[in-house]
């Protein structure tokens, strides 16, 4: 089926009522980027900050005439009927995805990949990742390290745990690379679908157990891993402090370079930190647990 998208700019204060008009005339959907140039990084619990100007683009079946929108949006907001349609073209998003995607190999043990690229004669640790419901493929900065520890990590035989685990990826290549069992937590039911949907499509669903935060028992993981953002990781400090052995390995990530100390003062002094791992803005802690391993 043909698309549409109708563009047009607005000020944040002028948000609900262009959204309202353009679902009655018709919408499908309406998306929302930056018009300017403000970087939302870290909104608070229950916050839905909005840019101070805004570019929504409505999507609308390539069927209806553009003139009978523009007429009825003339309509409901006679000073706001400014903008532009655009045509879409009927694309295949997963070859799509396919064309901009590449296997990337961490450290010399580990690979990520589509499926359809996966490298068969590598000796290599192979994670194969499809476009899904949830976030992680191992390209952004703050994964990457992550999964260059892992490859550099002894995990054989060892209990895991990926807190905030998107589409499973860390939990799936700390299997991959020889741990025993992962336990993997998100506050997303959609994660926790992608994660079980990609530890079975790579061979270890039988090792990776999906949980919510509630359901989390204290267990003295050998490995904790935390990909999430700052607020929440100091946040959760005293969670995942008690979560590691004593002697255990704490991995923090999603942290900006500049928010790393106060990070750190969160979690001592539990925790002993190596200096911080840096790619772009982005840093990783890696921490041991003080006292005697158990």
């Amino acid at each position: 089926m043909p698309w549409q998208q109708f563009v047009i700019e607005t000020a944040a204060t002028q948000l609900e009522e262009m959204e309202a008009a353009l679902f009655e005339c018709g919408a499908l959907a309406v998306s929302l980027e930056d018009a300017g140039d403000a970087d939302i990084l870290e909104p608070g619990p229950g916050e839905t900050p909005l840019w101070p100007r805004m570019r929504l683009r409505a999507l609308f079946e390539g069927s209806v005439a553009a003139s009978s929108i523009r007429e009825q949006l003339e309509r409901l907001l006679p000073e706001r009927s400014d903008g532009n349609f655009e045509s879409l073209v009927e694309q295949d998003w997963t070859q799509a995805w396919l064309a901009h995607s590449r296997p990337i190999v961490f450290g010399e043990r580990l690979c990520v990949t589509p499926a359809e690229l996966a490298p068969r004669d590598a000796d290599l640790a192979i994670v194969e990742l499809e476009p899904g419901l949830a976030f992680g493929t191992g390209s952004h900065p703050s994964t990457a390290m992550c999964l260059e520890w892992l490859a550099e990590a002894d995990l054989e035989g060892a209990r895991v745990l990926d807190y905030g685990c998107g589409s499973g990826i860390l939990a799936i290549a700390a299997c991959k690379l020889g741990a025993g069992r992962a336990t993997t937590v998100d506050i997303d039911p959609q994660a926790c679908i992608a994660c079980r949907g990609n530890a079975e499509r790579n061979g270890v669903g039988g090792r990776v157990c999906t949980l919510a935060p509630a359901q989390l028992a204290a267990c003295g993981y050998d490995v904790v891993l935390a990909n999430i953002l700052a607020r929440p990781l100091i946040e959760l400090a005293p969670v995942l402090s008690l979560l590691v052995r004593g002697g255990g390995t704490l991995v923090l990530a999603g942290m900006l370079t500049d928010q790393v100390d106060a990070v750190a003062a969160a979690y001592a002094p539990g925790i002993a930190f190596a200096p911080p791992r840096r790619s772009d803005a982005w840093a990783a802690l890696i921490g041991q647990r003080r006292g005697d391993a158990t």
